[in-house]
């Protein structure tokens, strides 16, 4: 009988593209990152801590008609299949909803809608607003081994379209859980009001932007609420603790753990952020005073726009003179 061999080239070449092939056809991303192999469920504690004070923010710090606060924290558990938003993406309208006016109808309901059409939603959860800048609000959540994401989003209030939030944390981390996760939390714009301070009017963006990270540095413009130039980076707005719960503590609340040990405890010291004086553009020069036949003096003006906080620096000259010959001189 003849017998015949087939190159090592084409065997080669062959298994490329039998497992390139396996590798398609599974639903499932090859990387062992993004599999969760851990127990189906488990519940998790979170502590959502405002940080945002006029000693830390001293820039047009809202302090009534509102005063600084936060909105209601809402939030989802789910899979890759759905995201509640993202950096530069699009925000929904529910998104959009939330981050302008902290309603949010619209967000559950496009939560709720992912949930039925693609399961990608595991469960819904929420905390209650903070009356001032500075506090905490906590509330429990459960995760699922197919559903192992967390998002949420607090809106800053007042603010055009300001918000804080996670997007997409895994708690799952291979085959357990992840025991206990800390961010600091910083400003995000949603893309769809051009305002710059917290207490702009409403003028809506068209075209409707990206959602985008507010730093120190960007917007870059003076007025803008979050606008340090001398800083390299903001201080943290706000911070949130995620702790897994043991099973016995399944159904306690937050308040009966030891907030100190598991870092929630708000820490009374804060960053004290410089705040530069602005002053206006100088005035146009007044009229030469004088005497004929004698230079005169002439003098400008202009006026404190904010005032230094913070050990920023001071006030320059408000007023200036200058030599010139006298007008209508006879």
């Amino acid at each position: 009988m003849a017998s015949f061999v087939v190159p090592h080239r084409f065997c080669s070449l062959l298994w490329s593209v039998i497992i390139t092939i396996l590798g398609s056809a599974s639903c499932l991303p090859l990387g062992d990152d993004s599999i969760c192999r851990a127990a189906e469920f488990a519940k998790y504690s979170l502590v959502f801590t405002g940080k945002w004070s006029e000693t830390t923010f001293p820039k047009q710090y809202p302090l009534y008609r509102p005063p600084a606060q936060w909105s209601s924290l809402l939030g989802a558990t789910h899979s890759s299949d759905y995201y509640m938003w993202r950096k530069d993406e699009y925000a929904s309208n529910g998104v959009r909803e939330f981050s302008e006016k902290g309603e949010a109808w619209l967000l559950m309901k496009e939560i709720e809608a992912a949930g039925e059409k693609i399961q990608s939603v595991h469960g819904i959860f929420s905390a209650s607003a903070i009356p001032s800048g500075v506090g905490q609000s906590s509330t429990e959540l459960e995760v699922h081994s197919r559903h192992s994401l967390v998002s949420f989003m607090v809106r800053i209030v007042p603010s055009p379209d300001w918000f804080v939030g996670v997007s997409s944390l895994n708690l799952c981390e291979g085959d357990h859980w992840k025991e206990q996760v800390s961010f600091d939390l910083y400003p995000y714009d949603a893309g769809t009001d051009s305002g710059f301070t917290f207490s702009s009017p409403n003028f809506a963006t068209i075209p409707q932007g990206t959602i985008t990270e507010i730093t120190a540095s960007s917007p870059s413009h003076p007025a803008n609420s979050f606008f340090y130039p001398r800083l390299k980076k903001l201080p943290p707005i706000a911070t949130v603790t995620i702790v897994k719960l043991k099973s016995k503590h399944m159904y306690n609340p937050i308040s009966e753990y030891d907030l100190t040990s598991t870092g929630n405890k708000i820490n009374d010291s804060v960053s004290e952020t410089p705040l530069d004086c602005e002053v206006s553009l100088w005035s146009s020069w007044g009229l030469c005073k004088g005497s004929c036949g004698n230079l005169g003096s002439k003098s400008r003006t202009r006026y404190i726009r904010l005032k230094p906080a913070n050990s920023g620096a001071p006030c320059p000259s408000l007023e200036e003179e200058a030599e010139c010959k006298p007008d209508n001189c006879v």
